[in-house]
């Protein structure tokens, strides 16, 4: 045996050993697939919005109060140079706002096609992952004004999240139509 094949033996030796000594390594799982969106508290019960669908979260912002609109609007405010009108999405949907401090309440911006719009919410509660397959196709708990802007939901620890469509809401035409005539 020559002084070179001398160090590549003893590598090889060693890897045989090794493989004759260790054990089987445990059985990889499946990866869950997930799926994630933004979860929120409206009148006391849990919704998430898809991703995509919401571009931006701000603490309610100073705003104008604006004469001759329906209740739900409650008036425009300039965020970073942009006229966002900010929409009671409690009042809109005629439910009760849940117990939780003014303090608490978020504005969820969306922006879908032309439509620039702050839903306020009662609260956020950030990102939110769901396992795909914990999906249920009809929402569970939602009042029947909600209902229509609902694309199912997610359990997850025996809750139930409903996914909030904000695509539904700016289709509606009662959301766009705010003036009080």
């Amino acid at each position: 045996m020559s002084a070179e094949a001398a160090p590549f033996a003893v590598l090889t030796d060693i890897a045989q050993r090794s493989r004759a000594m260790a054990s089987g390594l445990p059985e990889q799982e499946t990866a869950v697939e997930l799926w994630n969106g933004i979860g929120f508290i409206l009148a006391g019960q849990r919704y998430v919005a898809p991703m995509g669908d919401v571009t931006e979260i701000l603490h309610v912002p100073r705003f104008t109060h604006i004469p001759g609109v329906r209740p739900f609007m409650m008036g425009a405010a300039n965020v970073r140079g942009r006229l966002l009108p900010l929409v009671d999405l409690a009042n809109f949907f005629d439910i009760p706002r849940s117990s939780r401090s003014p303090r608490e309440r978020r504005v969820l911006v969306i922006e879908q096609g032309d439509i620039f719009s702050g839903l306020v919410v009662d609260s956020v509660l950030g990102m939110q992952y769901f396992a795909k397959d914990n999906f249920r196709a009809s929402p569970k708990g939602v009042p029947d004004t909600v209902r229509p802007f609902v694309d199912g939901g997610y359990e997850r620890n025996e809750e139930i999240w409903n996914v909030f469509s904000a695509a539904h809401l700016v289709d509606d035409e009662r959301f766009l139509d705010v003036a009080q005539w």
